[in-house]
């Protein structure tokens, strides 16, 4: 009893007291850009190593180095690509096709999720399908697609959405179905529409889910616009890989890669940021609970 009582005292100490809020908040600031220290050391020290090993590779003649680029020589490559003034267009490209491909495949997953959770006969007509078409590999859709939406942009942009869609739509319907079944009766019992329903509570409990979903579907996105840009495209960071390979401009390739890396870490940040921003009360509330 006496622990317990202590244990309450405590908590109402540091809820009455400003200053323990305070040094929380600095605390945690701290431990964050500490946090961002490792991951930019972690990136540094990755690179640092491998133009050690490739400089090993040269000074020893392990095997023909052509095979395995330093970063120094990518770096020279993509100011190559600059210097041409080819690179911002290969980038850009590639960007427009990947955005629009996961916005697309985002929005369409969250219809379809909400259609699936609110009737069950579409839930039993939907579900098979999926399940029975998810499993294959993207790539095997590549020429079907193709041939539905010729070699433009069309074919590109939906093969993107569908990669994105097949893993985005279990997490939308997990969301949604983990919604605490009280506050949609209470919000009915007020006189809430399902409409109301949906855009207040149910759309706002699925939202971790939702951005979960997209953080993970996001290695798929990238996957699909590289499978994408290696048939039918004349630009993009996929198309560069496939007219390096025919060449075998092996910084080429490296540097295409790496590009690739580099935009899946930003555009990840990015929604992590966003994620941060609008579910501000989730990252809170895990950090009062692991400080205490």
């Amino acid at each position: 009893m006496a622990q317990e009582k202590l244990m309450i005292l405590r908590k109402k100490n540091n809820i009455s007291n400003p200053a323990n809020t305070v040094s929380r908040k600095t605390a945690a600031a701290q431990r964050s850009k500490k946090n961002k220290w490792y991951k930019i050391s972690s990136l540094i020290g990755f690179f640092a190593v491998w133009q050690f090993i490739s400089y090993l590779n040269v000074s020893n003649n392990w095997f023909n180095p052509v095979f395995l680029p330093s970063p120094s020589m990518i770096i020279e490559t993509g100011y190559t690509y600059i210097v041409r003034g080819t690179l911002v267009t290969h980038l850009t490209d590639s960007f427009v096709r990947m955005f629009s491909g996961f916005a697309i495949g985002v929005l369409v997953s969250v219809i379809i999720g909400m259609l699936i959770t609110s009737w069950k006969w579409f839930d039993n007509m939907v579900m098979p399908v999926i399940n029975l078409i998810g499993p294959i590999p993207v790539l095997a859709f590549l020429p079907m697609f193709l041939i539905w939406f010729g070699i433009g942009e069309g074919s590109k942009i939906a093969l993107i959405a569908y990669a994105t869609f097949i893993p985005m739509l279990g997490y939308v319907v997990e969301g949604i179905r983990n919604t605490d079944p009280y506050l949609i009766r209470s919000a009915i019992s007020l006189g809430a529409t399902k409409f109301q329903v949906f855009r207040k509570i149910t759309f706002n409990s699925a939202l971790p889910n939702i951005f979960v979903g997209m953080k993970a579907s996001l290695a798929f996105t990238f996957s699909a616009l590289v499978v994408a840009e290696m048939m039918g495209a004349s630009t993009g960071l996929g198309f560069i890989i496939v007219d390096s390979k025919n060449w075998f401009k092996m910084s080429d390739m490296f540097m295409a890669a790496t590009l690739i890396g580099l935009e899946y870490t930003i555009f990840h940040g990015i929604l992590t940021l966003i994620e941060n921003v609008i579910l501000k009360w989730k990252r809170e509330g895990v950090s009062s609970a692991v400080e205490e």
